[in-house]
């Protein structure tokens, strides 16, 4: 080739390198509207409650309306590691209401026939008892999963009516009322989740905050977080990288058992009574959480901190029409409009990236798990 058409193609290469840059800002303008879509719907929630009723953005409701959101979002963040390892889990609410009711029995007393007298544990007990059973729940549904190969959905679901059954079986259907406890029993303090403050901020919320930051710093700080990504992203690929895939799988069952049993414990402490129906369709709302968060449903993406910005959507979207006086069916209504959006936007966000020919980038800090070959060499091409 001449030196002249060297110099023309170079030019041509340099001006198609350029032309996208130009138009750079105005793509990561409507990404990022996209990618923020969750804190964009929470402003607009909190902005037009306001508007409606006086009381809504007052201190003490917005916390009192972050500890209703401090349950639901310790079901959303279990949800999301099973999620991201391109699971689902529908035991969660009935792990929560089993949860419960485990509670409520030890708070009552365990009778001891052998030596003829009543047990009552200390709350600290009852509650490691608790996280133990929700662990346990947690632990089959992973079992399931990893090492018989049963579809999540339909393992999750046999899980949910099993464990529900469960919480009904213990009373017949009966609630745990009064489980504030005796103090000549030594059993007081259960309330102390639901109605004590530590600098204003209710337990519950404080317990959200800690287990939030905690599984942030799992998947953002840990072999084990890049592990998660790397698995619900390519299940395949992972395995042939070296990631134990199983064990993955095994451990955020777990994980989500043990947070539907901490919301268990908030939720049973905050009305001071255990209900073998509590957390019905609760399962339900942990999925809208975190879809609404932008995680994808197919694996491998999302993140803490769109969960929780899906959580506090919801969770003030339902008592924000609680307090304006909104018709409970009308509730149904909004709350299912909202779940379908942002369903709608995670397709746009997603299949965006599959029409450009582009592959999904990970989130930043993840290692994406090829599989050595050429098939490796193949897929880096393509991106």
């Amino acid at each position: 080739m001449s030196k002249n058409g060297s110099l023309t193609v170079s030019k041509a290469t340099t001006e198609e390198r350029v032309q996208p840059a130009r138009r750079s800002p105005r793509l990561n303008l409507g990404r990022l509207l996209l990618e923020g879509r969750a804190f964009l719907a929470l402003i607009v929630v909190i902005v037009v409650f306001s508007i409606l009723s006086s009381n809504y953005f007052t201190v003490n409701n917005m916390l009192t309306m972050s500890s209703h959101v401090a349950v639901y979002a310790l079901l959303a963040i279990g949800q999301l590691l099973v999620i991201l390892n391109g699971g689902i889990d529908l035991s969660v609410g009935s792990t929560l209401g089993f949860s419960g009711m485990v509670a409520g029995f030890l708070m009552q007393g365990v009778t001891l026939k052998m030596f003829g007298d009543v047990l009552y544990p200390s709350v600290w007990v009852v509650v490691i008892a608790v996280i133990l059973v929700g662990a346990f729940v947690g632990l089959v549904n992973g079992t399931l999963v990893s090492r018989f190969r049963v579809a999540p959905f339909v393992a999750t679901l046999g899980t949910l009516y099993v464990v529900r059954g469960f919480a009904l079986l213990m009373t017949n259907g009966l609630t745990y009322n009064d489980l504030g406890g005796r103090p000549e029993l030594g059993n007081t303090g259960f309330d102390w989740l639901g109605f004590n403050h530590i600098a204003k901020i209710p337990i519950g919320v404080i317990v959200m905050i800690v287990a939030a930051a905690a599984v942030s710093l799992m998947l953002n700080r840990t072999v084990f977080g890049r592990w998660l990504y790397a698995s619900g992203g390519n299940e395949r690929a992972a395995e042939l990288s070296g990631v134990p895939v199983r064990k993955v799988k095994v451990w955020v069952y777990v994980a989500s058992g043990v947070c539907s049993a901490l919301a268990g414990l908030i939720l049973t402490s905050e009305l001071t009574s255990a209900g073998p129906t509590a957390g019905t369709t609760y399962e339900l709302t942990a999925i809208a959480a975190v879809v609404i968060g932008g995680a994808a449903l197919t694996g491998g993406r999302g993140n803490i901190r769109g969960t929780l910005l899906g959580a506090f959507v919801i969770g003030f979207l339902s008592d924000g029409l609680v307090i304006v006086g909104v018709s409970a069916y009308w509730q149904t209504v909004f709350m299912g409009a909202v779940i379908v959006a942002a369903v709608l936007l995670n397709a746009v966000q997603y299949r965006g990236g599959r029409k450009k020919g582009r592959r999904a980038e990970p989130p930043a800090g993840r290692a994406t798990a090829v599989p050595p070959g050429p098939e490796a060499a193949t897929t880096q091409t393509r991106g």
